[in-house]
């Protein structure tokens, strides 16, 4: 029989976790899978679970938000032999599920997902700490870990766009920087750093034509700081594509350095969670190949080789 693991964050989004979970067995059963489920008690458990599990396993399923698939992930890449992996969303935002074409049921997601494909994804890395979707600094990035726990499980969503409005009201910090991307060098003052491997940020379309598995991730900066204009910015994307309005600098590279001249006060935002460093000085690159088990449902839209 084959051995499935469950790693799933208690505190993460849906409440009826012991029906999903003792449901997910029963279905994992039937594709002949033996399940262990191991439940996460504090930041950084489930990277350590991956870590130290048997060679043997061969599914592992991250059953919770974004943030508690990147631990998985990261475990998964400090072992010698890696193992393949699923995701089954049950956080807030959830932008890597419903980038892989998946909906709100969990159980609806499971059943994709075992009629799924083996594909293989790039992860990006910032100073050697991976990031499966994004990494971010400055104006906005910081409401995805600044959101209360309470405020989620009460308002869901709607709880960012509470924080969103808050922080739209406050001053926007300006990054006097330097950067590399693509043999070129670059100078300036920014209010944002966004770095993705994703359509879908924070609940919202954001990039077309993104590959999983090009060996490429996008990069997003701008300059924009007045409230008129972050506004009108943001109607402009809405309506045509963000990478093509005045104020944003949009590149696609395998590799980005950024020096800056002071060390952020501000934390940046990986994958939804918190990333403290005290460091000027951030390279960007790619992992390639982390094998992940995937509804068919997009593979055509967000892998090259599914054309």
């Amino acid at each position: 029989m084959k051995k499935s693991v469950i790693i799933c964050n208690p505190n993460s989004g849906h409440n009826k976790k012991k029906e999903i979970i003792s449901k997910f067995k029963e279905m994992l059963q039937t594709k002949g899978y033996e399940t262990d489920v191991k439940l996460t008690k504090y930041a950084g458990h489930a990277k350590e679970i991956v870590k130290n599990l048997p060679n043997d396993i061969d599914l592992v399923i991250s059953l919770g938000g974004d943030g508690t698939f990147n631990e998985v992930v990261s475990g998964n890449i400090k072992r010698k032999e890696r193992l393949l992996l699923s995701h089954i969303p049950l956080g807030t935002a959830n932008d890597l599920g419903a980038m892989f074409g998946m909906g709100k049921n969990p159980i609806n997601n499971l059943k994709m997902v075992l009629e799924g494909k083996v594909k293989g994804i790039d992860i990006c890395q910032i100073n050697k700490r991976p990031f499966v979707y994004v990494a971010g600094l400055g104006k906005f990035v910081d409401i995805a870990y600044d959101t209360p726990r309470s405020q989620k499980k009460k308002f869901g969503y709607f709880a960012y766009l509470i924080n969103a409005f808050k922080i739209f009201n406050t001053k926007t910090q300006l990054f006097e920087m330097e950067y590399t991307c693509n043999g070129e060098t670059y100078k300036g003052l920014y209010s944002l750093v966004l770095i993705c491997n994703a359509t879908r940020i924070g609940g919202i379309d954001v990039f077309n034509d993104v590959k999983m598995d090009d060996t490429k991730f996008e990069v997003l900066m701008t300059n924009i700081t007045s409230k008129k204009d972050i506004l009108k910015s943001l109607y402009l994307a809405k309506m045509s594509d963000i990478t093509k309005v005045p104020g944003f600098y949009f590149y696609r590279t395998d590799n980005l350095k950024i020096k800056l001249k002071e060390a952020p006060k501000k934390n940046w935002c990986i994958d939804g969670e918190q990333y403290k460093s005290k460091n000027k000085t951030f390279e960007i690159n790619i992992i390639k190949d982390l094998k992940m088990l995937l509804p068919t449902k997009e593979l055509d839209r967000i892998f090259i080789d599914e054309k």
